[in-house]
């Protein structure tokens, strides 16, 4: 490991808006921001810079950066810090352990912005918007809870798609090219360094907003949205 990384990371161990695998969290997250607000997750943050946008955008709500990677958690928490900003912080975890760190119906709405789309059918599961996901988020997210879902990548944003019209959620908002609209919405706005990166290629940005419903359909779905996506690629 460099040399620069282990600075970082010590450096971290003293950053009051950063937590590292935090215990006794569920249910305290009000009593940490200090206010009744609500709050919105931005899963594998990275940089934390849709978190970071959005803390300036809306004052009156609360934002948490969630990812493993404790050398671009720095930079997010640093750069929160110069801005004066209170209402945002960062939350070191494995997102597959986030119902860990959340009560139930702790969190209000949530963010995934330009994820890994693992591109591997057989890696699908390890995608952010799998259904194995969703079970997660349900157990912490209000009642028609909002998830976001800002990617570059085609396949990542079909096959969310597909996961929203089979296990029954509720599509709100779809692009397949967010830029193309006559109106962007301010949040759509912001951009990370992944989305200048244009690493998928395809010159466009997509975007999905959809809520779960009471129940998601069990893991025997999952084998069928499997197959599917087998068939669908020819792998």
């Amino acid at each position: 490991m460099g040399q620069k990384k282990l600075v970082r990371f010590a450096e971290l161990l003293t950053f009051t808006n950063v937590l590292q695998h935090p215990e006794g969290m569920p249910g305290k997250w009000k009593e940490y921001f200090g206010n009744e607000n609500p709050l919105t997750l931005e899963l594998a943050c990275g940089k934390g810079e849709y978190a970071l946008g959005l803390a300036q955008m809306y004052p009156e709500r609360n934002f948490l950066g969630v990812d493993l990677k404790g050398n671009r958690l720095w930079v997010g928490a640093k750069k929160a810090t110069a801005l004066g900003l209170k209402n945002v912080a960062f939350l070191r975890i494995l997102i597959d352990r986030i119902t860990e760190f959340f009560g139930k119906q702790e969190v209000d709405e949530i963010w995934i912005t330009f994820p890994d789309p693992q591109l591997r059918i057989s890696r699908d599961k390890k995608r952010l918007t799998h259904p194995k996901f969703l079970r997660l988020y349900q157990q912490i997210l209000k009642p028609g809870g909002k998830i976001n879902l800002k990617t570059d990548s085609p396949v990542l944003y079909e096959f969310t798609m597909r996961v929203v019209a089979l296990y029954g959620c509720t599509l709100h908002a779809a692009s397949d090219n967010v830029y193309a609209q006559a109106e962007v919405a301010p949040e759509l706005q912001i951009k990370t360094h992944y989305e200048s990166l244009d690493i998928a290629g395809s010159n466009r940005v997509h975007y999905v907003c959809f809520s779960l419903p009471e129940n998601i359909p069990g893991k025997e779905l999952d084998q069928q949205l499997h197959e599917e996506l087998k068939a669908t690629t020819g792998a």
